[in-house]
C-alpha cells in the first residue's frame, strides 16, 4: 500500500511518496545534486578571485588592456570584443538546448536532432575560441622587463599608451643558449628563450628617450610618507601602478633581470602573477565542463539519430543533458562579469 501523510486536523494529503518525489526522475534529481554541489565549487573559486583581486586592487591587469585580440585583425584594437561574442555565442547555445528539450517533449525527433546538433556547433565555437584566448594570452602582446626584486617593468610611450617591445627593440649581434639539462645540472634547466636579450632591451630603450616605464611603487598608508616615499616599519606599504620618469626608468631598467614575453603560472607581463593563475585555473575549469558538455551532447544527438529515445517515447536524457548545459552556461555569465567586467 503507498504510504500517505495527512494533517491532524483536515486529513488533506500532502504526499504520496512513490518512486518519484517531487514528481521528478531519479536521473534528475541526482543532475540536480551534481549542479547545487558544482555551484558551490565554482562559488569557492570567484570568491577566492574576489578576495585576491581586493587585495591586489592598485597593481591587477585591466581585463581591457589583456583580451585585445580578435581573430583575423591582427594588430587592430578591440578590447573585449571577441570575449564578447564568445559570450553570446554560448547563451545561444543555451535557447538552441531549450528548443531541442521542447521538441523532444513533443516528440519530434528531426527537431532535437537539429537544435542538439546546432547546441554542438556553439560549445565547439566556445571551447575553440577559448583556446584561442590562451594562446594570445600565454603568447603576450607587449612584452615587459622583471627586475631581480621581482617588479614588472612595462614600456610607454608620453601618452601613457603601453608599447610593444618588438616596435623599438632590435636584436644585438650576440649568442644567448639556453640552459638545459644536458648542459648543466641534473635539476637545473632554463625557460624557452624570450625573441630579446635584458641587454638588448636596456640598449633600445636609450636609444628611445621618448619611452617611459610604468611599473608598481610601494606607498606608505600615511599622507606623511607620500610625499618623500620612504617606508618605516610598522606602517601598511601600499602597491600603486605609476609612469615613472625618464630618469627613474633608466634606474630601475639597470636593475632588469628577465625578459618576460606572455604569461604562465610563474611570470605575467601584464601584472600580477595571481592574475594568470585565476585566470588560468578558473577558466580552464569551465572550459572543461563546456568540453564534457559537447562530448555528452555528441553522444545524446547520435542517440536521438539512432531512434533511440523515440523508441522509448521519452526525450528526458535530452532534458537532462540540457539541465548541465545550462548550468555551465549561467557559470560562465558569472565568470564573465566577475572576470572581464567588474
Amino acid at each position: 500500500m503507498e504510504p500517505t501523510v495527512t494533517t491532524a486536523n483536515t486529513g488533506q494529503k500532502t504526499w504520496g511518496g512513490g518512486n518519484e518525489p517531487l514528481g521528478a526522475s531519479y536521473g534528475k534529481l541526482m543532475m540536480w545534486f551534481f549542479i547545487v554541489s558544482d555551484a558551490l565549487t565554482f562559488s569557492g573559486f570567484l570568491a577566492s578571485y574576489g578576495f585576491s583581486r581586493f587585495k591586489f586592487i592598485e597593481t591587477w591587469p585591466s581585463a581591457e588592456e589583456v583580451f585585445t585580440h580578435f581573430p583575423f585583425m591582427h594588430g587592430v584594437p578591440a578590447p573585449m570584443y571577441y570575449v564578447a561574442l564568445m559570450t553570446f555565442i554560448l547563451i545561444f547555445s543555451s535557447v538552441t538546448m531549450v528548443l531541442a528539450v521542447d521538441a523532444g517533449h513533443k516528440l519530434q525527433q528531426s527537431k532535437v536532432a537539429i537544435y542538439m546538433f546546432l547546441t554542438i556547433i556553439g560549445g565547439l565555437i566556445f571551447v575553440g575560441s577559448q583556446a584561442w584566448e590562451w594562446s594570445n594570452f600565454i603568447k603576450g602582446e607587449y612584452g615587459a622587463i622583471e627586475t631581480k626584486g621581482g617588479s614588472i617593468l612595462q614600456f610607454v610611450d608620453n601618452t601613457g599608451k603601453r608599447v610593444k617591445m618588438e616596435d623599438f627593440v632590435k636584436q644585438l649581434p650576440e649568442e644567448r643558449e639556453q640552459l638545459t639539462r644536458n648542459k648543466g645540472k641534473w635539476f637545473m634547466k632554463e625557460a624557452a628563450l624570450p625573441t630579446f636579450s635584458v641587454n638588448e632591451v636596456q640598449t633600445a630603450f636609450k636609444e628611445h628617450p621618448e619611452l617611459l616605464v610604468r611599473t608598481e611603487v610601494i606607498y606608505e598608508d600615511s599622507k606623511e610618507n607620500k610625499a618623500d616615499k620612504t617606508l618605516q616599519p610598522g606602517l601598511n606599504h601600499i602597491k600603486h601602478k605609476e609612469i615613472l620618469t625618464r630618469a627613474e626608468s633608466e634606474r630601475r631598467l639597470a636593475s632588469a633581470h628577465l625578459v618576460v614575453e606572455g604569461a604562465n603560472l610563474e611570470r605575467n607581463e601584464y601584472g600580477s602573477k595571481l592574475f594568470a593563475d585565476f585566470f588560468f585555473f578558473i577558466t580552464g575549469f569551465h572550459g572543461f565542463h563546456v568540453f564534457s558538455g559537447v562530448i555528452i551532447n555528441i553522444i545524446i544527438f547520435f542517440n536521438v539519430i539512432l531512434g533511440t529515445y523515440e523508441k522509448r517515447r521519452s526525450y528526458e536524457m535530452v532534458e537532462k543533458v540540457g539541465l548541465y548545459w545550462h548550468f555551465v552556461d549561467l557559470v560562465w555569465v558569472f565568470v564573465f562579469t566577475v572576470f572581464y567586467l567588474v
